[in-house]
């Protein structure tokens, strides 16, 4: 283990690169705030998170100024809610949604995850009464985020849950059509969703975890291109093995730097600290780009031949450098691709050089999925739920996490312009083929069977 003085080393040689703690969340338990009565249920949960979360952002705030490395978001996740609001009604879960929202707003955080169901098996009442709330949850609210898991690799994928979450999307983006779908942002669809994650809009605390926990999510794709850029300028001739060193050791560092705070805020709040989890996560911003990155390793832009294999690559040295800094690396840990949040990726969907099938074919090397794509007005549920399924596939047959975050964006055509606003950032509504017909084959529903690679034991 790295001693304190010699992080603080690190972070002087990172700070002038914009290295920032992407996300401090708290996982707050609300297993025991548990009624059959939504207003008992409510007050419980509002006095939880306002009494464990007060100080969260004063001292992520007082932190991130003592060792120069700003905590951009602060934010909360519950427990999944079909599980503690499972005797409540579509209405009520509506209502749990807006008291989270409050609760949120009273503490300052940027975001509260855990509107949330695991229905990759089957769907009980309350996953049922939580989906039908989930367009006007979160078109009512404006912190509140929503996840859904569908599939893992132990049970095979839910196609029943994959058509209901497909007309889930479709809903809450017209819900929203003021905002060009904006609800669809904060709704994610996940396979083999990891209990830990620290990023929205999948965060949500598992039931394995303890009362509270603190999670942090630090990002870097600035500090990593720079990282590249000095090697290559520094070594002429290198290949790409002694790059990924490069990549690595400054995963490495980056999570150091993540873990140090993480406990600090976990030991300033009295909780239990959980995981770091690096994740190359960009921000709408030039210069925090995981798009960029691919320039600097010699790809005409993200999109291009060889696009897979460097996304793998950065994926696989990220991975294997923050496993060697520390022990509690959880979440989900990679690189991001979400196209309207990175300035560079949401270019190359504008230019045409990334396309829907490409981007596929880089999730299954990737941290997360299908993520933030603007998609024509048009897109029907079951073209959504189609692409949804194809996702899962991925996750389920290669025993990784995947997920889709689809943003059908009403009255909109392919081409046109979709803003979200803030992280959520901007895109080119990208054409999806078939996209506004039919499909079959999401109707016939029951369960895909778990894949020959779930009987490890």
């Amino acid at each position: 283990m790295l001693g304190k003085q010699e992080v603080i080393s690190t972070l002087e040689m990172l700070k002038y690169e914009h290295l920032d703690l992407r996300t401090v969340t708290l996982g707050i338990s609300l297993l025991d705030c548990a009624s059959d009565d939504v207003r008992v249920f409510t007050a419980r949960a509002r006095q939880r998170i306002e009494t464990l979360a007060a100080a969260l952002v004063t001292t992520c705030d007082r932190l991130g100024a003592t060792y120069g490395v700003p905590v951009v978001n602060k934010r909360i996740a519950v427990s999944p809610i079909a599980l503690v609001g499972a005797p409540f009604t579509a209405a009520e879960m509506v209502e749990v949604a807006r008291a989270l929202d409050t609760a949120a707003g009273n503490v300052g955080v940027d975001f509260v995850g855990g509107f949330s169901a695991l229905v990759e098996k089957g769907m009980a009442a309350g996953d049922r009464a939580l989906i039908d709330a989930v367009p006007e949850a979160l078109a009512t609210t404006s912190r509140v985020c929503a996840s859904i898991n569908v599939a893992t690799t132990r049970a095979g994928i839910n196609m029943d849950a994959v058509l209901r979450m497909g007309e889930t999307v479709k809903a809450t983006a017209e819900h929203t059509a003021g905002d060009d779908g904006l609800g669809a942002a904060k709704l994610v669809v996940f396979a083999n969703i990891p209990e830990d994650i620290p990023f929205m809009a999948g965060a949500y605390l598992g039931v394995g975890e303890g009362d509270a926990v603190i999670n942090v999510g630090v990002s870097g794709p600035g500090v990593v291109k720079r990282a590249i850029e000095r090697a290559i300028e520094a070594e002429p001739g290198i290949d790409l093995g002694r790059l990924s060193e490069v990549i690595k050791q400054t995963a490495f560092k980056v999570t150091r730097a993540g873990e140090l705070i993480g406990r600090e805020v976990a030991q300033a709040l009295g909780v239990t600290f959980g995981v770091v989890d690096l994740s190359l996560a960009p921000t709408p911003t030039r210069g925090d780009s995981v798009g960029e990155i691919f320039r600097s390793l010699g790809l005409a832009s993200i999109g291009a031949p060889g696009s897979t294999a460097v996304l793998a690559m950065l994926n696989d040295a990220v991975k294997k450098g923050g496993a060697f800094a520390s022990s509690y690396v959880g979440g989900l840990s990679g690189a991001f691709i979400p196209v309207s949040e990175d300035l560079e990726i949401a270019a190359a969907a504008a230019r045409g050089d990334l396309s829907i099938e490409k981007l596929e074919a880089m999730t299954s090397v990737c941290s997360v999925g299908l993520d933030m794509i603007a998609l024509p007005g048009d897109t029907s549920a079951e073209a959504l739920a189609a692409l949804i399924a194809d996702e899962m596939a991925i996750g389920v047959i290669n025993r990784k996490t995947t997920a889709a975050r689809l943003i059908p964006v009403p009255g909109k055509t392919a081409g046109e312009h979709a803003r979200f606003g803030g992280l959520l950032g901007e895109a080119t509504i990208m054409a999806l083929p078939h996209g506004s017909g039919g499909n079959a084959f999401v109707r016939f529903g029951g369960r895909v069977p778990a894949p020959i690679q779930s009987l490890v034991n």
